[in-house]
């Protein structure tokens, strides 16, 4: 007589359940895997410090950018998310906080800092060295052109603003056409002040303008007399201060409690909510400034629109622009690079080349983008301070904002182009 063992059966569908099971497990842990995964971007702002209102701006900016493209799919769906080190406006700071990054860290990609003696410091002594790409959103000084020149950047160099050695034409030009026929200066003493004032004083002087005095001044100082009573020597008409809110303000205040003509010229830095409230909308009814501009394009009104809802900052903030576009390139550049991020400088320019596809800012553009990317087509990111081209040094070209302080806001009063400056510069050789 046969036996049937009728366990065989039953034992052999708990097996194939157990095995259906485990890889459905698997596959489960896999998506959460690639849902979880995340690449990591270094960001080094001056958070605290003379410029903190310019880092914590510039902080959310490029967060704002991240948010968009994970929203959009990711980084080959791996989200972007930032590791942020507050430099404290100070460069040392800076250097170690970047150097944790890099070689702690491991990451592709350090963006910041915000002003020039801090993203200095992180350029020669981290970034290059190490060729991990670093790109600043508002460092403007004409030095980190010339050490590109010098072959010291190692071509890991970008940045979203245009240089001060334009700037200062620009403000020069705007300064006579306001009537400013002697001005004194007080700036901060630093590589991005003292370079400003050059190029500023050659521009100004070139144009017919007189300058009296030019005052030099250390950061963070509790007192700013003695570099007034120096700057009034002279009397000018008006002064250039080239300084950050908190510093420029205690100085306009000291200007005008000693009795300074209430009319100024101001840096782009100083296009500030926290300056004007601190020295007060009624004796910044004379004042001007120039920043550099924007070209408006489908990303301007995007981050407009939606930048204070995330960030609780006004959108006019002089770093919040440029930091979104600098954000949103690394992460593009990124997605481009793939797992092989030894190019990534290279893939920096394919993010904005001229024969790619317009690509706007938020989620909808950026999920557009990474379609063509993983196409292998090319892409042209047009960002919220318009279409950026970056030379071989990572400069960036583009028209200047020209403004002034009405009823207590910061608003436009006009624009110079750059074909204007780049006349006004071949003028004043």
């Amino acid at each position: 007589m046969k036996i049937v063992d009728r366990t065989r059966g039953t034992k052999m569908k708990k097996t194939i359940f157990q095995i259906t099971t485990a890889l459905a497990l698997l596959a489960a842990a896999g998506v959460a895997n690639a849902a979880d995964c995340k690449v990591t971007v270094g960001l080094v702002m001056e958070l605290t410090g003379p410029a903190g209102e310019y880092g914590q701006a510039g902080a959310k900016s490029v967060e704002m950018a991240f948010r968009d493209i994970n929203a959009a799919g990711g980084v080959h769906g791996c989200d972007l998310v930032t590791d942020t080190r507050d430099s404290q406006s100070q460069g040392n700071v800076a250097v170690d906080a970047a150097t944790q990054l890099v070689q702690v860290k491991k990451v592709p990609a350090v963006i910041g800092g915000i002003i020039s003696s801090v993203t200095i410091p992180i350029l020669t002594s981290v970034t290059a060295p190490a060729k991990v790409v670093q790109i600043s959103p508002a460092a403007s000084s004409p030095t980190l052109t010339a050490l590109g020149r010098e072959g010291k950047t190692n071509g890991i160099f970008f940045r979203t603003i245009t240089s001060d050695s334009l700037q200062g034409i620009a403000a020069a030009k705007y300064a006579i056409d306001k009537g400013f026929k002697k001005l004194a200066i007080i700036h901060v003493n630093s590589d991005f002040g003292v370079n400003m004032v050059a190029e500023f004083s050659k521009a100004y002087k070139a144009l017919g303008g007189t300058i009296v005095s030019t005052t030099p001044y250390n950061e963070k100082q509790s007192s700013y007399a003695s570099e007034v009573t120096a700057g009034m020597a002279g009397s000018p008409d008006g002064l250039y201060l080239v300084s950050t809110p908190v510093d420029g303000a205690t100085i306009a205040r000291t200007w005008i409690s000693q009795g300074g003509p209430q009319k100024f010229l101001l840096n782009d830095g100083m296009n500030s909510p926290d300056f004007i409230d601190s020295v007060g909308a009624d004796y910044l009814k004379d004042a001007y400034g120039t920043s550099s501009g924007t070209t408006p394009t489908p990303s301007t009104d995007y981050f407009n629109k939606n930048y204070k809802d995330f960030s609780g900052i006004e959108p006019t903030n002089p770093a919040a622009d440029r930091a979104y576009d600098a954000g949103a390139i690394v992460g593009l550049a990124l997605a481009i690079a793939g797992d092989d991020t030894s190019k990534l400088k290279d893939d920096i320019y394919k993010v904005v080349d001229p024969k790619g596809t317009p690509i706007y800012a938020g989620k909808d553009e950026f999920a557009k983008a990474l379609g063509l990317i993983k196409e292998g087509k090319p892409i042209r990111y047009e960002g919220v301070i318009g279409p950026v081209s970056f030379d071989q040094y990572g400069d960036i070209t583009g028209p200047f904002r020209l403004w002034k302080i009405a009823d207590g806001k910061v608003t436009t009063d006009g624009e110079l182009k750059m074909e204007d400056v780049a006349a006004l510069k071949d003028k004043i050789k």
